[in-house]
């Protein structure tokens, strides 16, 4: 079980973002939803790897956030309101917060296994850090591509060349992000069931 706890920064000299994240978070299949905890901190409950790594995209492409991934159990039965949770998940979810608040990539992962929580922790860190350097432009070419497009209908529906859609996905370097995806979800996956990789 996956629980994430995310702290606005610099909140104190921004506006408060919460409630406009919550709506967009709340549209992903969760155990329980993503709630305000405090001020401007919320949580959530995730049952699954590949829906972790798209809130935590998410996250840092809007680019205001510390994400905290906490993997363990909980206690059952949970309760409906994602702020009454208990359990090693929750706790692990708290440490991981703390961390990220200092980290590069603004996330970090907390389990039970520490070796495998840290390897989950690098991997979606790295594609945290390639996501939030893209540009507007490459931003809006991947996610045509995500959708099934070609480039060629890319540029299309931008109004540019497929020589420009090229060269945007190239220094979005769309070709790597599938791949590092499917890594940190495997990596993710495999803290949760405290296991060791092969």
């Amino acid at each position: 079980m996956f629980v994430m706890t995310v702290d606005q920064r610099r909140s104190r000299r921004d506006i408060d973002r919460v409630d406009a994240v919550l709506t967009e978070l709340n549209q992903k299949v969760l155990v329980r939803p993503f709630e305000r905890t405090a001020g401007d901190e919320l949580q959530g409950v995730i049952n699954g790897a590949e829906a972790v790594v798209e809130a935590a995209l998410d996250l840092i492409r809007d680019g205001h956030w510390s994400i905290g991934i906490g993997i363990g159990t909980v206690r059952e039965p949970l309760p409906q309101a994602t702020r009454a949770g208990h359990g090693p998940a929750f706790e692990a979810a708290r440490d991981a917060v703390t961390r990220a608040k200092n980290s590069l990539a603004g996330l970090a992962v907390a389990g039970p296994v520490a070796e495998t929580a840290a390897r989950a922790e690098t991997a979606l860190s790295l594609l945290g850090i390639l996501v939030s350097r893209r540009s507007q432009q490459g931003h809006e070419a991947v996610e045509l591509m995500a959708q099934g497009m070609t480039q060629a209908e890319a540029a299309a529906r931008l109004g540019v060349s497929k020589q420009a859609v090229s060269q945007r996905l190239a220094a979005a370097s769309w070709h790597v992000e599938r791949p590092a995806r499917d890594l940190a979800v495997h990596l993710l996956e495999i803290a949760d069931t405290g296991g060791q990789e092969e």
